[in-house]
């Protein structure tokens, strides 16, 4: 996407740009920076979810931030969005790196009205939302790799693109999403990574691609609340299972003390737990937090 000219984005930037960003605004003429006067003046409606919405140019972690927030009481739908992060961090602690305004890294404050038990669901809702908005907004086929990331199709190989961080925080929940979308080969932090730009999107503005993520987002969070947190009811248990590549497939799901499980992943439980039918036919579930590492059994 071309930019506009200079003069023109600057009148448009200027409310809610930080002093470094307007500073290192040109720096990358294919990467400019996101509009957050326009972003707050799509989203920030009376009756939306999203009640208020900042972007930085660059901290630690949007998730960290948030957590930190909320437990000093923080509004339910804040939205803090940053161009950068150093310490980015995605399921168990790994690390996620990508270079300034590449991607879109973002922490949502989320504090639900439905009963505890189902909030394990709130990961998956997000990736039902983000998936459901990039295959709308940038043509991009986009399949969930139980329990949290977004693979897109690359020179015909399947790549991580995204990933979905859900942390408990003050009396709610904070919901990373991370994705990249510019980089292109030779920035991707491991060779089995994707981008959207790597896998033919018809867009990578990125103000388009937030705009989309957060209204799916508040679609579906609107019809779980409604159903009161049931994934049958809201639809989610089968718009999941419809866009969940795990399914179908032998995978090896790695525990903690080097223990493992092997079988076919059949489908997915009430709670959000993946089944594996395995070769002694016992079906077996597993809760996100109790695997190391999901990977095809070959």
């Amino acid at each position: 996407m071309t930019p506009p000219p200079p003069e023109n984005r600057d009148k448009d930037d200027r409310d809610g740009a930080s002093a470094d960003d307007r500073d290192s605004r040109w720096t990358d003429l294919a990467r400019p920076p996101l509009n957050t006067r326009a972003l707050r003046r799509a989203l920030l409606r009376p009756g939306s979810l999203w009640t208020g919405l900042d972007v930085v140019a660059s901290t630690g972690s949007t998730n960290t931030d948030l957590t930190a927030r909320a437990a000093e009481g923080l509004a339910e739908g804040t939205v803090l969005v940053a161009e950068a992060q150093s310490a980015a961090r995605g399921r168990l602690d790994r690390r996620w790196s990508a270079p300034p305004r590449s991607g879109l890294f973002c922490s949502v404050y989320l504090a639900p009205r439905v009963p505890l038990t189902r909030w394990g669901w709130l990961p998956l809702l997000a990736g039902v939302a983000t998936a459901t908005a990039l295959t709308r907004t940038a043509g991009v086929d986009t399949a969930l790799k139980w329990p949290n990331d977004l693979l897109v199709t690359v020179d015909g190989a399947e790549r991580k693109t995204g990933g979905i961080l859900a942390e408990r925080a003050g009396d709610g929940v904070v919901i990373g999403i991370g994705l990249n979308v510019t980089l292109d080969t030779a920035e991707l932090p491991v060779p089995t990574a994707g981008s959207l730009a790597l896998a033919g999107a018809h867009t990578t503005d990125r103000d388009t691609l937030l705009r989309a993520v957060l209204r799916s987002l508040e679609d579906w969070y609107t019809r779980w609340q409604t159903a009161d947190g049931d994934p049958v009811a809201s639809g989610l248990q089968e718009a999941y299972a419809a866009d969940c590549a795990t399914l179908g497939r032998t995978v090896r799901a790695e525990l903690p003390g080097d223990t493992a499980i092997v079988g076919e992943a059949v489908a997915l439980d009430g709670d959000g737990r993946l089944i594996l039918a395995t070769p002694d036919g016992v079906q077996q579930p597993v809760a996100a937090g109790d695997i190391v590492h999901l990977r095809p059994a070959d």
